[in-house]
């Protein structure tokens, strides 16, 4: 059974450990839950540390697959691997973004 996850209306944060060992801050945009595939997905961005980025350039969106906690936590994060996730991913993502314009 699949349950949703709405974070709309709360700033959600997740911090993950790069290949220096250096912590990183990302912001979650989305997150949902793929019947087709059978998992949970997790979409998000790194929070800029600095103010005065004058490339003006978004952060790059990650996305990732999971098995959430009992606690509603984000679990382990496991890449996607298939083209078919990634075709599902990005639909969904561009429908989100899409979404996010009308509004």
């Amino acid at each position: 059974m699949a349950h949703e996850h709405n974070h709309e209306d709360e700033e959600r944060y997740i911090t993950l450990v790069n290949d220096n060992g250096d912590e990183e801050l990302f912001e979650i945009l989305l997150t949902f839950d793929s019947d087709e595939f059978e998992r949970s997905y997790v979409l998000f961005y790194p929070v800029s540390s600095s103010e005065d980025e004058e490339d003006g350039e978004d952060g790059e969106v990650h996305a990732y697959a999971y098995i959430p906690t009992e606690d509603g936590g984000f679990g382990e994060l496991m890449p996607i691997e298939s083209d078919e996730e990634w075709d599902m991913v990005e639909e969904v993502f561009n429908t989100f973004l899409d979404d996010e314009e009308d509004q």
